[in-house]
């Protein structure tokens, strides 16, 4: 065998392992970011789980209906909790749970609104909870399925209505991806709290911080497994882009020491928003999704105010 052939068989396994293993680390990174599995990203506090375990006992047994909607893209039955307000209103806060969440995970924001007098819509995302649906949207096609949900709103609620918008870590980069569509007009007002700048800049983030590994070529390469299993390009899946073209007020929360969705996106968010009614409140000591936890009252105060300027 001649030198030249061999340097040809060596190059061409070489080429071989490095393809396989790219197609390899690509449908696992797939597997693992988008399908539901079980894992373990994020420890909240004892005391958020204290908090949330009293609240998911009243979501339990307070007055609520259940609603239903098809998502808008690869026909999938979606499933709601509407909790109506103890005092009839035509005010409604559509509300956006996180990553690997549900409705029921967001029991002590349902709670919040409720107290304050609102109506409140909590669904499971595609691929959550009651829904349908073989993979987590990240916000993307999910900001579709939410614009759906707010015009259901109006069918139910009525013309008069007016809607907020409020969603935390994924829910918070989904009603982001919502302010760059055209939404109904009964639509006010959005208070996001932790979520990311975009899709890709999360992934690339925790492939990182767990693998060790850089954005280049797997970030590009799990997109096309994405885009071939789930229906969508994650790629395209930019908050900031979205807020460019946002023209609602939005209040932008997030912890001053949020290691899973890091601080510094939440710059990048606020950056990206022209609108003049805007406000940032990062918060001290805070992990990811842990505001609340860490100043209940203070809190509650912030996002109520804000919402009450645009939603009388």
């Amino acid at each position: 065998m001649t030198t030249r052939k061999k340097w040809t068989i060596a190059l061409v396994t070489l080429l071989t392992i490095i393809v396989v293993g790219v197609a390899g680390g690509s449908f696992y990174l797939y597997h693992f970011a988008f399908e539901p599995t079980p894992k373990v990203l994020t420890h909240s506090s004892q005391k958020s789980k204290d908090t949330l375990k009293k609240n998911q006992t009243w979501l339990k047994n307070v007055k609520k209906q259940t609603w239903h909607e098809t998502s808008a893209t690869d026909n999938l039955k979606l499933v709601a909790d509407y909790v109506p307000a103890a005092k009839k209103t035509t005010k409604t806060i559509v509300i956006a749970h996180g990553y690997m969440g549900n409705k029921e995970q967001m029991a002590s924001y349902i709670r919040l609104w409720h107290n304050q007098g609102y109506n409140v819509l909590a669904p499971d995302d595609r691929g959550n909870g009651q829904s349908q649906g073989d993979y987590y949207g990240f916000g993307w096609p999910d900001r579709l399925d939410y614009k759906k949900w707010t015009q259901q709103v109006v069918r139910r609620v009525g013309q008069n209505s007016q809607i907020g918008l409020f969603g935390v870590s994924m829910g918070g980069a989904t009603v982001m991806m919502m302010s760059g569509e055209k939404l109904p007009s009964q639509v006010k007002a959005i208070i996001e709290d932790c979520g990311y700048s975009s899709v890709s800049d999360e992934l690339t983030y925790e492939l990182k911080q767990l693998y060790h590994l850089p954005k280049f070529p797997l970030i590009y390469t799990a997109s096309w497994v994405a885009d071939y299993k789930a229906h969508f390009n994650f790629l395209k899946a930019s908050s900031v882009d979205q807020l460019k073209k946002n023209k609602l007020p939005i209040f932008f929360i997030h912890g001053g020491s949020d290691t899973f969705v890091p601080t510094s996106m939440v710059y990048k968010n606020y950056a990206a928003t022209t609108v003049k009614d805007k406000q940032l409140w990062v918060v001290k000591g805070a992990g990811h999704a842990e505001s609340f936890t860490k100043h209940p009252q203070l809190y509650t105060e912030k996002v109520t105010a804000f919402m009450a300027k645009y939603i009388k």
